[in-house]
């Protein structure tokens, strides 16, 4: 049955006529995994929401990632973090106002913004600022937490393409990003295309070509 979905995880986005999904799909088949652009131009890290866990499209087998970076300790080593300070203001996280880059080349199908900012350790709101992109075979990447937008339904966009950057808010406690895909009413696992990563890392920047 259809309806109107709040959803109440700590990954839930958005507010949108969804089905439903078993809690298990058939285990004898297979989940079909969708290849995306990374989100950032920065080395970050996701965790992903196993199946089941997360009932509605958009949420199912969706993926929160952070942008990371490696701070130095006491003992003169070194270790990855997700912010800096004891992370109380958006400021301190390193994914905050990061550039989010599109998933893949095709359209914009949906944009929902909420401009209220929410403080680091307190849970907001839905729905969160999201941009729903869809391609040429009917899959569909949904992006949200995020701020700026500079597209609108309809725009056509390129795999890597800026359209936004990292915010707070919607139902999360800190600056991130929740990506989730779908094709039809089939969730599907994400992976990131690591070749584009790989040219992403070494081609020049803009600034170091002049």
């Amino acid at each position: 049955m259809k309806a109107v979905i709040i959803t109440a995880s700590a990954a839930s986005v958005f507010v949108m006529a969804v089905t439903a999904l078993p809690a298990l799909a058939d285990e004898a088949k297979q989940i079909d995994v969708l290849l995306i652009h990374p989100p950032f131009n920065a080395a970050y890290s996701c965790s992903e929401h196993w199946e089941g866990q997360l009932p509605y499209l958009g949420d199912a087998l969706g993926s929160d990632c952070y942008v990371t970076e490696l701070v130095e300790n006491a003992n003169g080593g070194s270790f990855a973090r997700a912010f800096r300070n004891d992370g109380m203001r958006n400021e301190d996280w390193y994914s905050w106002g990061q550039e989010v880059l599109a998933p893949f080349d095709g359209v914009v199908a949906r944009v929902m913004i909420n401009d209220v900012v929410n403080e680091p350790g307190l849970l907001g709101k839905p729905p969160a600022s999201l941009v729903i992109f869809k391609n040429d075979r009917g899959e569909n990447v949904m992006i949200g937490h995020i701020a700026d937008v500079t597209v609108q339904e309809g725009d056509a966009v390129k795999a890597g393409q800026v359209f936004a950057v990292v915010g707070n808010n919607g139902y999360g406690r800190n600056p991130h990003l929740h990506i989730g895909a779908w094709r039809d009413k089939e969730p599907l696992q994400l992976r990131h295309d690591l070749r584009a990563r790989g040219r992403m890392m070494t081609e020049p920047k803009p600034a170091e070509s002049e």
